[in-house]
Parts: structure tokens; C-alpha cells; sequence
């Protein structure tokens, strides 16, 4: 009777643990962020993001000495901005433009052995009109049962997109236990949408992996590993404090050459802002959830803002 339960019970157990070490080399996934995640009934500034990531790992065995893993990744984007509420038929009460931002980006990840991490990605794409954002939200709040909009006739106008965005980032110390562990995080925009910089210091503890295998940089993906990772599944809490040196933003001052949008405002050159989340990640899957807290970012009545992240990958051959 026990030989054939632990020949019933041995095909699982083989299952489980060959996912476990597999190895996967394409990553797909969503990330949503919108302000109801909070769950009290906030719903302004940057209300609503939709974004889908392919992801694609390098074979290893042909990257140099000191490059630990090389992934490619392409992406598309939809970004929304309202004013305190998205209902606001006279303009005399935004304390921020109606925006929307629509994108296709295209990245390289280069992970170094030593846990210094360099992303550069070029995004193309429309911000205005055209960026479908009015018909997005109503499309939701008609869906779930919201409020009807109202303002989107005020919203910045058309522009063509383009944006260079670079980030680097460097392992500062990890514990002894591999339980802990504190990162520099810093980024540059330049281009017709955003332009400015930042700082960050990344904390996180838990099950955690090196950077160049984190799913916190999305670098579950592999393809032939050259070191072993700290954990075969990862979950962590983290936080990541950090300071943003804002020099142009389209959705709030409207096109960066010709400003004929009817409603604009100035932006606050330095805006602080804190993320904490929880991430668990397995060989196939990576799930996150965080929440950003926002400093005031326009020179208006406009409040602080928070809103709510949800992330979701699958990985696969």
C-alpha cells in the first residue's frame, strides 16, 4: 500500500521540483496602476496606467566575463491624468490638465556580475487626443459603474512622443544572511514628454535574490545561468524612497514646442515620493503589489496624490 502511494505521490513531487530549478528565457506580463487600489474612493491626478511587457534573456554562455545577463524587452503604455475629479465641466476648477500619454518602448537590461544594473529604453508615441485616454476611462467607469466624466474637451493637445529613459542601479550592501539588503537607484528622462532625473534608495527584506536574478528588476528570466541563485522563490517586502528632479512634463505644461493646450500649469522642480509593496516570485510567476505616495507636483491647489500598483508575469520557453 505505501509503494504505490509513493509511486502515486513521486510523478508530483518530480513535477514540482523541475519547475522549481527550471529555467525560463521569455517573461510576458500586466502591470495596472490606479488610484481605486487605495481602496477609499480617491480617484485624481494620475488616476488609471495600463502597461504590457514582453521579455526576452540572452543566451549567457555568450556575454563577456563580467556581464551576468543581457534581456531585451518591449512594452506598450497608456497613461491617464485628470484634475481632482475626472468630472470637471468648468475649467475654472482643474488644478491639473486632462492628459493622456500612449507608448510603445523598447529596453535593454544589462545585469553586471558585481549587482550594477543599466536599463535604457527608447519610447515612441502620441500624448494628447490621441492618446485615447477619454475613451479609456470612460470605457472603465462605464464598465464598473462610475461617475460619467467630464473635462476631457480641456485636455493637452496632440504631440508626438519621444523619450530616452536611462536607470542604473548599484547593490550597496546585502547581510550576511542574504535577508537583507540596500541599493542606489538613479534615472534620467530626456525627450518631449518627460525630462528630468532621480534618486532612490531601495531597501528590501525576505527571500531575496541577487539583483541580476530579482524579480524586482525583472531579471527571473534566464538563459543558461552562470551562478546559482540565493532563492528559488522569492518573497519580500520592500521600499524605495525617493526624490525626483522634474525639469518638463508635457501632461501638466502641454507640448514642450508649441503650448497651445487650453489649460496648463507649472511643475514643482523637486517632488519627493515613497513606494512600498510585498513581491512573490516562483520560477513561472512573479506578483506584486506596492502603493506610491506622492508629494505635491504642480504649482496649483493640487493635493499629493497616491495610488496602487498590481503586477503579474509569466514566464516560459
Amino acid at each position: 500500500m505505501y509503494n504505490k502511494l509513493l509511486l502515486a505521490i513521486l510523478p508530483l513531487f518530480l513535477i514540482y521540483f523541475s519547475a522549481i530549478s527550471q529555467e525560463y528565457n521569455n517573461e510576458f506580463g500586466i502591470v495596472s496602476d490606479n488610484d481605486a487600489y487605495l481602496f477609499y474612493g480617491q480617484d485624481r491626478y494620475y488616476t488609471n496606467g495600463l502597461f504590457i511587457y514582453y521579455r526576452r534573456a540572452v543566451d549567457q554562455h555568450k556575454l563577456g566575463d563580467n556581464l551576468e545577463k543581457l534581456t531585451y524587452e518591449l512594452s506598450v503604455g497608456q497613461k491617464m491624468y485628470t484634475p481632482l475629479s475626472g468630472y470637471g465641466p468648468d475649467p475654472r476648477t482643474h488644478d491639473r490638465p486632462f492628459a493622456g500619454y500612449l507608448y510603445g518602448k523598447a529596453q535593454v537590461n544589462f545585469f553586471n556580475q558585481k549587482e550594477h544594473v543599466w536599463k535604457i529604453a527608447l519610447a515612441l508615441g502620441t500624448s494628447g487626443p490621441n492618446s485615447l485616454a477619454s475613451g479609456t476611462q470612460n470605457l472603465i467607469h462605464t464598465t464598473v459603474g462610475l461617475y460619467k466624466t467630464s473635462g476631457w474637451d480641456y485636455q493637452i493637445q496632440n504631440e508626438a512622443a519621444a523619450n530616452l529613459d536611462v536607470q542604473y542601479t548599484a547593490l550597496l550592501h546585502r547581510n550576511s544572511a542574504k535577508s537583507v539588503d540596500f541599493s542606489l537607484e538613479s534615472y534620467a528622462q530626456l525627450g518631449t514628454v518627460f525630462n528630468g532625473a532621480g534618486l532612490a534608495l531601495v531597501f528590501r527584506t525576505g527571500n531575496i535574490n541577487q539583483l541580476f536574478h530579482s524579480s524586482y528588476h525583472s531579471a527571473t528570466i534566464s538563459q543558461n545561468n552562470k551562478t546559482k541563485k540565493l532563492q528559488e522563490r522569492e518573497l519580500y517586502f520592500y521600499a524605495r524612497p525617493q526624490i525626483n528632479y522634474v525639469a518638463y512634463d508635457a501632461t501638466i505644461q502641454g507640448s514642450l514646442f508649441t503650448n497651445n493646450s487650453p489649460i496648463t500649469f507649472s511643475v514643482r522642480p523637486f517632488v519627493f515620493e515613497q513606494r512600498i509593496g510585498l513581491n512573490y516570485a516562483t520560477a513561472r510567476f512573479t506578483l506584486d503589489y506596492s502603493l506610491t505616495f506622492r508629494a505635491r507636483e504642480i504649482k496649483s491647489s493640487a493635493r499629493p496624490h497616491q495610488y496602487g500598483s498590481i503586477t503579474a508575469y509569466y514566464r516560459f520557453n
